[in-house]
């Protein structure tokens, strides 16, 4: 069914050119409203009716849900043409983005992989304020709370909630699932007159609950606490934020959907191999600490996960890839941005990418109160701002967009970005992504309005494949002329040197590549590498006995890349004995000079050669030599009928 776009230009406050949508989106229009939500909702109410209609209104979200409920119709879809384009200022042309966004909207995307998580409300309060006692009995309503104090000190006998004591020495997991360990712990004696008293303290206590309310004012139980599901802190000596902790906990209740964030594909993990660490760049960036290592590859807890994206953008075998949505709806999403938007008659786009918080309500508060954004400036929102990386940031440029701004929220990891943006700009040869930490509305108005716009590439692409793969499709795009790009430390791509000299073809770095990047010969001592497969994990050069590899950050754009080529070989080594090839013949060499006269085992002429012979060989001289170590005791004379018939004394 073709969709139906419901326009409004919201009081006349926007101007909207029907037919220029049209035409650029491929959709029909209504004809423009002024009051869709108001004075003209009955209007509205006979679009959403009589199709697949498509309401070009943020704002009014939830109305028009409602009103679809009320209608019995399907909910419609909607998209924000107002705050992100038609509010702009005055004598800018918004329609070519305007078209951007609607078609943008209406990309496909698939739905989330979740776990259900069930909690029982069974809540720790941990405090010994006023505000942690308060909170405790408010909450003792809806949940069964524990309050745990540092110290026993008086209390009253009867309480809606349970009272111990003790320090939380230990608190893992998330909502549903905590488990505690508490020392010193204490229980108040429910019997007797006077003050209560409590059992003798006692260590490594353990016990679980669903959700835990932190007011004790001292430091967070857990690392970025904020995104730790079912874990809530506020300062004892805020009401406000207490009163909003109190709130939130109330209504952890109940089974809820956790996204499942990230897929892992173990074999590929480039972790460590052999008990030797090589990449650990997912363990150093995880804010959460849901990442652990497991043996050969990382281990992640979907629980703890938040799902900020960063692992997903740092890892350089794509073994870790976001999955809340998948990475390929972004590329489409990009490229149906900077399609549509030159279909529309627009020209060189500039991209903003936000976060769906902070980045929209920023947006909206510069466009209800300022300048808004420029026309030519087209927001990305997406739901994990890490993860935005470098592939992502070269797919929109090499799509069709001139500039890349990322806007930081106060919760999104600003390292991450940082780093891969400086990768981008390293690949691309120019200073076309720019990560603003900007606050103000106005101020992120005047940054984009100020910015210089350059030139959009001449063949934008279409990106497909993996993170990697897109990545070096975009550098063909963005440096068609380059052949080798200089990158960054700790880039994912590049090569190795070998020191020729030093390296002895022992091949323990060819055993171990986790992503077959170094390779062997099985005819010739030969240590090939091939540039495409290398992520630069730096295992080889942990694990080189002899120290004699390096890693060289760079990007071959050149075919070159996917061969594999030859870095060190030698002569083989010749059996003494049949002639055939085996070993190297430095190495052989080398080992004869050092043993021969030097060691017990190697003092006589014959077993100096045997270093010499190959495996058959050599096993055959061990067997025939003086001292053969196969040999056994000389073998007993085999008895036969005349032994035993020569002891007869009846013939």
């Amino acid at each position: 069914m073709t969709k139906t776009l419901v326009v409004c230009d919201c009081l006349g406050s926007q101007s909207i050119d029907v037919t220029a949508l049209e035409a650029g989106t491929g959709f029909s229009c209504s004809r423009v409203f002024s009051d869709a939500c108001g004075s003209q909702i009955e209007q509205t109410a006979k679009l959403i009716t009589s199709g697949d209609a498509v309401i070009a209104c943020q704002q009014q979200a939830r109305l028009f849900t409602e009103l679809a409920e009320e209608l019995e119709a399907e909910t419609p879809g909607f998209v924000d043409i107002r705050d992100r384009a038609g509010w702009t200022a005055p004598g800018e042309n918004p329609t070519p983005k305007m078209a951007a966004l609607v078609a943008e909207a209406l990309v496909p995307v698939p739905s989330e992989k979740t776990l259900d998580i069930v909690s029982h409300g069974t809540c720790l309060v941990i405090g010994d304020s006023e505000a942690a006692w308060s909170a405790a009995r408010d909450l003792s309503a809806t949940l069964a709370v524990t309050l745990l104090t540092p110290t026993a000190g008086d209390s009253e006998h009867a309480s809606v909630f349970e009272i111990v004591s003790g320090r939380l020495a230990r608190a893992q997991g998330s909502l549903g699932q905590f488990d505690l360990r508490i020392d010193s712990f204490q229980q108040m004696i429910a019997g007797g007159r006077g003050s209560p008293t409590w059992t003798d303290p006692r260590d490594a206590a353990r016990s679980s609950c669903d959700v835990i309310l932190d007011l004790s004012g001292g430091t967070s139980l857990f690392p970025a606490p904020a995104k730790r599901d079912g874990y809530l802190r506020a300062d004892p000596g805020s009401a406000p934020a207490v009163a909003k902790a109190v709130f939130a906990a109330a209504q952890l209740v109940g089974t809820f959907e956790k996204p499942l964030y990230v897929r892992l594909e173990e074999p590929i993990c480039a972790h460590s191999r052999a008990g030797q660490s090589a990449c650990t760049k997912c363990l150093d960036v995880c804010p959460t600490g849901a990442i652990t290592s497991a043996g050969d590859h990382v281990a992640i807890d979907p629980l703890i996960c938040a799902g900020c994206g960063a692992c997903s953008a740092l890892c350089p075998s794509g073994a870790i890839t976001y999955d809340a949505p998948p990475v390929g709806s972004v590329f489409s999403r990009l490229h149906t941005l900077a399609t549509t938007y030159r279909n529309a008659g627009g020209h060189a786009p500039r991209l903003l990418v936000h976060d769906d918080e902070f980045g929209t309500e920023m947006i909206s508060l510069s466009a209800r109160h300022g300048r808004g954004l420029p026309a030519d400036v087209i927001p990305l929102n997406v739901s994990a701002l890490a993860g935005f990386g470098h592939a992502e940031m070269l797919a929109a440029l090499a799509t069709g967009f001139t500039s890349v701004n990322v806007l930081l929220a106060p919760t999104t990891e600003g390292d991450v970005i940082t780093s891969e943006a400086a990768l981008a700009n390293a690949v691309s040869g120019q200073d076309s992504v720019r990560v603003l930490d900007l606050s103000d509305p106005d101020a992120l108005s005047d940054t984009l309005y100020a910015a210089e716009n350059g030139v959009a590439v001449a063949d934008p692409i279409l990106p497909l494949g993996s993170r990697r793969q897109v990545a070096r499709l975009a550098a063909k795009a963005l440096r068609p002329e380059a052949e080798v790009l200089e990158l960054p430390d700790a880039a994912p791509y590049g090569a190795i040197l070998v020191d020729t000299d030093a390296c002895t073809l022992c091949l323990s770095c060819v055993s171990l590549c986790p992503s077959g990047a170094l390779g062997d010969n099985p005819d010739n001592p030969q240590l090939r590498f091939q540039e495409d497969a290398c992520l630069q994990c730096g295992l080889c050069s942990n694990i080189c006995p002899e120290q004699a590899i390096t890693l060289k950050p760079q990007f071959d754009l050149t075919d070159a890349a996917f061969t594999q080529k030859v870095v060190h070989e030698e002569e083989p080594f010749a059996c003494v004995d049949c002639g055939s090839l085996f070993g190297v013949k430095s190495t052989v060499e080398r080992i004869t000079e050092k043993l021969a006269g030097n060691h017990a085992m190697f003092s006589s002429p014959e077993t100096i050669r045997m270093i010499q012979m190959c495996d058959n060989c050599r096993i055959q001289a061990q067997f025939h030599a003086t001292d053969n170590p196969f040999a056994g005791k000389e073998r007993p004379r085999v008895r036969t009928s005349e032994d035993y018939l020569s002891k007869r004394k009846d013939h």
